[in-house]
């Protein structure tokens, strides 16, 4: 088994919100995945063997709603951060033989690189960017008094503001810590999804919304699959990307730039 995960912090604590959630988060899912994965076998009517991959994702999902909720909770007991007006995104992977769960908070994204019929490496997006703007979430956002709308200076970015103040203006829908909003539309439930890897997969590329912001899903794909040290690969990225930054987004600050690739075919990991 194998979990890896990207966490893009926010706010004047974000770094010790997303170091914090990185550190208790992988414990804390393997332990509710070994508690659910012993009740759920307790069950007279259950039986792994029947539909294995039906019943394997419904306790990596559980066990991923439990341990968000868990760690959320703690956060916001945590005295030793201030997490009222800051927070962290959280996108993770499990892979476990040949299928990996993918859990996502946030607007952080992770895409697959994958084998055509004609041979081609095509992206498949194995994850939706929470953003403020899509109909479900600015449902949930407006149904709880919250607001979601741009900034006369940033068309095109919707944010999520309190009901009565121009704050936070969060810039994605769901996220640890937050707590200031956390009654008004932001949650921090992860979408839990799974796929199962054939030969025809490569590898999976984890990354920020700085990296997204910047270059497309072929164009990420592409940098990866052509260094040649694969190793190197999560690094020429995040390099491309703040190239890019600087070309497309001159006068602005540079968004964090953070990335993963996560190899299937004996390969190494490839992180920065």
């Amino acid at each position: 088994m194998l979990f890896c995960g990207i966490f893009d912090g926010h706010g004047p604590w974000g770094h010790f919100v997303a170091k914090k959630v990185r550190e208790s988060m992988p414990s804390s899912l393997l332990c509710n995945w070994q508690e659910t994965l012993a009740q759920a076998s307790l069950d007279p009517d259950f039986d792994l063997e029947s539909d294995k991959k039906h019943h394997r994702f419904h306790i990596w999902k559980h066990s991923y709603l439990q341990t968000c909720a868990i760690v959320d909770r703690e956060l916001e007991h945590c005295r030793k951060i201030d997490s009222l007006y800051s927070g962290t995104t959280a996108l993770t992977i499990v892979r476990q033989g040949d299928l990996i769960y993918v859990a996502n908070i946030g607007d952080s994204r992770a895409v697959l690189a994958t084998t055509s019929d004609d041979g081609n490496l095509v992206p498949i997006q194995l994850t939706v960017d929470f953003k403020p703007n899509l109909p479900q979430e600015a449902e949930r956002i407006t149904q709880c008094k919250g607001r979601v709308f741009c900034l006369h200076d940033e068309p095109g970015v919707h944010r999520v503001w309190l009901p009565d103040e121009e704050s936070p203006g969060l810039a994605m829908s769901r996220a640890f810590g937050d707590y200031c909003i956390k009654d008004y539309g932001l949650i921090s439930v992860p979408e839990v999804t799974q796929r199962h890897i054939t030969s025809r997969d490569q590898f999976v590329v984890l990354a920020t919304d700085g990296v997204w912001d910047v270059i497309s899903n072929e164009e990420a794909i592409r940098i990866v699959s052509s260094t040649p040290d694969k190793a190197k690969a999560a690094k020429h990225l995040v390099e491309s990307a703040a190239r890019a930054w600087k070309k497309k987004r001159k006068g602005i600050a540079m968004d964090d730039i953070s990335a993963i690739c996560l190899f299937f075919h004996s390969t190494p990991l490839s992180i920065t």
